[in-house]
Parts: C-alpha cells; sequence; structure tokens
C-alpha cells in the first residue's frame, strides 16, 4: 500500500479487496435494511446501511484490522491511538486478535460506554486533553517516546482502504445505488468509501455530513477549545493531508446539519426503524430532515448509519426533548390551595381529558404566592398540541390558575 499522498487508483482498488481479505475473520458484512418509513416521508427508495451492527458498534473495526495485519514485528511492540471512542474499540478489538498490547489517549468528555467498551476489549485508556486532535498528539508523543505503533484513526492510507470495504459491500447489495450520504468526521470512511464506489461506477453521487459546530471541511477552520456536540465522533479539527484530497477529488457535495436535526435524527431512527445509532452516526438522515438532500427519484438513497455507541443515560433527555417538540409533553405551573385534597383534584381532571401524569413537584420558594397558596409543577404526556390546549382549557374551567411553562 502506498503511504503518499499519491494514490493511484489501480494500487487502491487491489488494497481494497486485500483489506476485506485481512478482516475476514473479524469484520461482519452489514446489512443493508430498506426503510418504508423514510421512503414514504421523504420519498424514493431509501435503505439504511447499518454499520451500528458492526463488531464493536461502528465502521472503524475495519480500518483497524487492516492496519494492524501489516504491522509484521510492530505488533510486538503495541499500538497506540488517540480517539474519541469508535476507533479505540475497534482498533483495541483488532489488536486483542492480533495479541498486541493497545494504549488509547480519550479526549475529555468522550462517551462512557464508548472508553467501558475499549477497556472491555483489553485496551488501557489515558487522558488525552480537550480534542480528538489533542489526543492524537498525546498518541504520537507515545509512539515515539516508546516504539509502539502509531494508529491514526483516519488519516493513514491502510485505515482509509480498510473503512472503504463497506462501499465494496455497497456495491454488492444494492444494484439501483444513485445517492450514498455518509457522516464525516476526519474523512477516513467518506474518502475510502467514495474511491472504492466511484472507481467502478463514477454517476453514483455521494455526499459527505459534518456537524455544524466542527465542519472544518467545509469552513476550513474548527473552534478552539472542546466541541460540546451530539455528534462527538465526528467532531474532527483538522481534515486529513490523507483525506481531504481523496474527498476533494471524489465526494460530490459536503453538507454541515445543526444539533436539533441530529437529535431529531437519533430520536425518528429509534422510534421508526428500530436502529439505535449515536449522533454521529445520524447525521445522514438530518440532511433529509432539513431538507438540504432529496432522495434520488431514481434508484437507491443509503444513508450510512456509521455507528451505535450512544450513551444509554443520553436517550431519555433524547425522548423528552422530542416529545416536548412533538406536542406530546406539557409542563404547567398551577398554583393550589394549600389545603388536603387541592392536587388530587387536578389529577382528576387531567385524567379526565385523558392526560397522564408524569411528574409532580411542589415548589414553595422562588415564586409568588399567597401564604395559603401551594405551587405545583406538573409535567403531563398528552397526545398532541390540540390535546394539550384541550387539558388546560378544562383545568382552568375547574378554576385551577394556570402558568403553561414554554
Amino acid at each position: 500500500m502506498t503511504t503518499s499522498n499519491s494514490t493511484p487508483i489501480e494500487i487502491l482498488r487491489e488494497a481494497f479487496e486485500a483489506a476485506r481479505a485481512r478482516g475476514k475473520d473479524v469484520v461482519l458484512h452489514t446489512p443493508v435494511l430498506p426503510s418504508a418509513y423514510l421512503s414514504q416521508r421523504f420519498g424514493g427508495t431509501i435503505v439504511l446501511k447499518a454499520e451500528n451492527l458492526q463488531r464493536t458498534g461502528s465502521f472503524k473495526i475495519r480500518g483497524g484490522m487492516n492496519k494492524l495485519a501489516q504491522l509484521g514485528n510492530a505488533k510486538e511492540t503495541g499500538v497506540v491511538a488517540g480517539s474519541a471512542g469508535n476507533h479505540a474499540q475497534g482498533l483495541a478489538l483488532a489488536a486483542k486478535h492480533f495479541g498486541a498490547k493497545c494504549d488509547i489517549f480519550v479526549p475529555k468528555g468522550a462517551s462512557l460506554s464508548k472508553i467501558a467498551a475499549t477497556k472491555h476489549h483489553g485496551a488501557t485508556v489515558l487522558d488525552g486533553g480537550e480534542s480528538v486532535d489533542t489526543a492524537v498528539a498525546a498518541a504520537k508523543a507515545r509512539a515515539q517516546e516508546t516504539g509502539m505503533a502509531f494508529c491514526h484513526p483516519y488519516d493513514d492510507p491502510d485505515v482509509i482502504a480498510g473503512q472503504g470495504t463497506l462501499g465494496l459491500e455497497l456495491l454488492e447489495d444494492i444494484d439501483d445505488l444513485e445517492l450514498l450520504i455518509i457522516p464525516l468526521g476526519g474523512g477516513g470512511l467518506l474518502a475510502g468509501t467514495a474511491l472504492a464506489i466511484k472507481q467502478q461506477h463514477p454517476n453514483v453521487r455521494i455526499i459527505g455530513v459534518q456537524a455544524s459546530v466542527c465542519a472544518p471541511f467545509i469552513h476550513g477552520t474548527s473552534p478552539d477549545g472542546k466541541v460540546l456536540t451530539l455528534a462527538d465522533g465526528i467532531a474532527v479539527k483538522q481534515p486529513g493531508n490523507f483525506t481531504k484530497p481523496l474527498i476533494d477529488k471524489w465526494v460530490d457535495q459536503i453538507i454541515e446539519v445543526d444539533e436539533d436535526s441530529i437529535a431529531d435524527a437519533v430520536v425518528i431512527l429509534m422510534e421508526h426503524t428500530k436502529m439505535l445509532v449515536e449522533g454521529g452516526g445520524a447525521v445522514g438522515l438530518s440532511t433529509l430532515l432539513t431538507n438540504q438532500i432529496v432522495p434520488a427519484k431514481n434508484g437507491t438513497t443509503c444513508i450510512v448509519l456509521s455507528g451505535g455507541n450512544i450513551d444509554i443515560g443520553l436517550i431519555p433527555n433524547l425522548v423528552r426533548r422530542n416529545e416536548t417538540n412533538e406536542g406530546r409533553r406539557l409542563a404547567l405551573f398551577v398554583r393550589l390551595p394549600d389545603r388536603p385534597g387541592s392536587l388530587a383534584g387536578l389529577v382528576d381532571v387531567c385524567a379526565a381529558q385523558e392526560a397522564n401524569v408524569i411528574e409532580v413537584q411542589h415548589i414553595r420558594e422562588g415564586v409568588k404566592l399567597h401564604p395559603r397558596e401551594t405551587g405545583i409543577q406538573v409535567v403531563l404526556e398528552v397526545k398532541s398540541p390540540e390535546h394539550a390546549l384541550s387539558v388546560i382549557e378544562a383545568a382552568r374551567d375547574s378554576g385551577f390558575v394556570i402558568q403553561e411553562n414554554s
């Protein structure tokens, strides 16, 4: 495999097939799943490439296996990398497969579930600083100090070739692939997949997607300090020296999506396709939700779900947010007489309107109340915004003083 920025198509095409052969005992050929819901909602034929069902929960095992398989004696000294979590897991499992020591530098705020899984595969997890880029720098320094083999999360020809095996699978599984939407962080998956596909089917339109809070492929710059985003796995501040030229040449368009659309995409995938997908893996759907991309009229549109390693503790917050935005949650502040039976009367009104009480909290401080009043914060599950209005109207008709929380 060439290690310069010169990447002849003939060499890389052979490298994709070789990478698939090297990983065949570990890497799964993940399914392409049709989505009737998404196809009906957005039009066209939409399918999902379910890399969230891959070993370690993301595509990263593809590149990790291809890299480690070619290290030779370097495997004896061990491998080291910097990663927000998915590359860490992929490399850790690959190292375990080959019997190599593995050290991973992880940035602050990385997914707890990804860190735990990385440790489960036998890797040593170390503090990588404020961002993926600082973690990568720390890993490079450790490689120089110890002689361990540094494994870049994306900017390495062998890693790119490994990630590109996903493209080979798509060409085998989708006869009429017309439009392909892929998450974009450092660019290993996008560059490898685009090249693997375009060298055989140059007319396939390929879109890369970044989170708007960290989109250096679009803006050329990235924010200072830690980036707060649901798409932590693709919050990479610096395009790669190998990946950027490939993406510039082979990718048709790069789009940025905001945090609201990413949150919506995660919940929609969970609710309507039964796919558990992390924020960085769901950004492809965000392009449809924000009307930036229209599915192909002829042929198939494929959205790559690049990872499913989401912190479980985040899911209730996403669900509550989504149900609030959809008008299925209603939060009210109610002033009640401070005497027995007052709260029961409010609950009876809600029950009569078929609104389910989710949470009740007494609030006696920080609000203006009569000495003989108490404040109640109540959260209700309702069917729709119209249903919410009927609940409020019924409560007011029953004499309750209602303040709707926006």
